[in-house]
């Protein structure tokens, strides 16, 4: 489950009650208004022939708020300012009304434009205040994505000493090192008072900077173990769709970007807010769960070679019988603390969660793929009554067998009606 339901937020030092609205209601699309010179600075699809060289010429160019004196809304300078909310200072020319968004060449372009759609449109028809949104990166001219299409940033790296937060929205290897600049143009804003936040495989930015050093953060399920192997500072948690931190926050793979991204909303801006951006975008204002329910936790094939590895298949072609640790250990000729020692060796989990875990695993596939009663997944599965399931089911993924089902079952053609589309069309 996402840290946000009625926790205390260390960074805007207050307890809240988070009003959450599902309501979905039919609204008209986002008007993008071509004159408007806010928003063609801030589309990462715009190509611009003059862009500005550094931070100084940013109010000069496409800021909807050019008729405001800086110094004298937020003090000289804005030395000291506090956003609402806030109990740590932005320094220098920062603003909390100002988002850096950090783009990076070979990055996936869904990840990259997550937070360009989500703060880079005017929505206040909708009540959802502007941001004044600076699209970066550390290197001049078109970057080229995954996908083949080239985004074009109109900042470089000074852009980032404007910005009240800084969003790292992907990074295209977990295996290698950002550039030192980008790490201390983040390290500076961090200094500074900015709000930093790593989606997806932005989170291994942040590492690399040393900004998640000894604090809670998550990325995709994919990715975990190699941010925990790599960062071992980092208290990589893989189950959540993001962590708050309060001014360092992450988020887990792709979609999760948007919960995120919402969740900024509705701290800087309540909840109402929020609920509203999330119609827009026709999403859940706040999913159930974390991604803990999308994770695949197959063993790793390098395990298929290890002595333990037979006792392991019994152990999954069995799980519907009630056997114990101690049995495992008798079947692997070894005592319970050899076992043991090398049971977490070998998949980094202890036995008795590793066997909880595929117990679960298992419930998951029968949710997904059968009809059967809750009843008859639990005995299938190994546990002792439905109650058992459900217990460690929403432990393990943060919500009910029930609601599990409902995202995920495979459907028949007949349930789903296709088959009478299909055959209507033919005839």
């Amino acid at each position: 489950m996402s840290r946000i339901d009625s926790r205390k937020d260390r960074w805007r030092g207050r307890t809240r009650e988070v009003d959450v609205d599902h309501t979905v209601e039919p609204t008209a699309p986002d008007a993008v208004t071509p004159d408007d010179p806010e928003l063609v600075v801030a589309s990462a699809f715009t190509v611009l022939s003059e862009a500005p060289a550094d931070a100084d010429a940013i109010e000069d160019v496409g800021d909807s708020t050019d008729d405001i004196d800086f110094d004298d809304e937020y003090g000289p300078d804005g030395e000291g300012l506090l956003a609402p909310g806030r109990d740590r200072p932005l320094l220098g020319r920062r603003r909390p009304d100002t988002i850096a968004v950090l783009l990076f060449a070979n990055s996936p372009i869904l990840e990259s434009s997550i937070p360009i759609s989500v703060f880079g449109v005017d929505r206040r028809d909708a009540g959802v205040p502007n941001y004044r949104l600076l699209v970066c990166a550390a290197e001049p001219g078109p970057l080229r994505t995954t996908g083949g299409v080239e985004l074009i940033a109109p900042y470089g790296l000074d852009a980032l000493a404007r910005a009240g937060t800084v969003i790292v929205p992907a990074w295209h290897s977990p295996s290698r090192m950002p550039p030192a600049p980008v790490l201390e143009a983040l390290r500076r804003a961090h200094r500074e008072g900015a709000r930093i936040v790593g989606l997806c495989g932005g989170a291994f930015v942040l590492a690399a900077a040393g900004l998640l050093d000894d604090r809670p953060a998550t990325t995709h399920w994919m990715y975990a173990p190699a941010l925990a192997k790599r960062y071992p500072k980092v208290r990589v948690d893989p189950r959540e769709l993001y962590v708050d931190d309060g001014d360092i926050l992450t988020s887990a793979g792709t979609a999760a970007g948007i919960d995120l991204c919402l969740h900024l909303v509705r701290l800087d801006h309540g909840p109402d807010a929020a609920n509203q951006l999330a119609r827009r975008l026709v999403v859940p204002a706040h999913r159930i769960g974390g991604q803990a329910q999308y994770m695949d936790l197959t063993l790793p094939e390098e395990i298929s070679g290890d002595p333990l590895a037979t006792v392991i298949s019994w152990a999954l072609e069995n799980l519907a019988d009630r056997f114990d640790i101690e049995q495992l250990a008798t079947r692997a000729y070894m005592s319970r603390r050899t076992f043991d020692r090398r049971f977490r060796t070998l998949t980094g989990s202890a036995p008795l969660q590793w066997l909880l875990t595929q117990r679960v695993l298992q419930a998951q596939r029968l949710l997904e793929t059968t009809d059967l009663q809750v009843e008859e997944i639990a005995r299938r599965c190994g546990f002792r009554s439905p109650v058992a399931l459900r217990g460690h089911f929403r432990k393990q993924l943060g919500v009910p067998p029930a609601s599990y089902r409902e995202t995920f079952r495979t459907r028949s053609p007949e349930e789903t009606g296709e088959e009478e589309v299909c055959a209507r069309a033919v005839g």
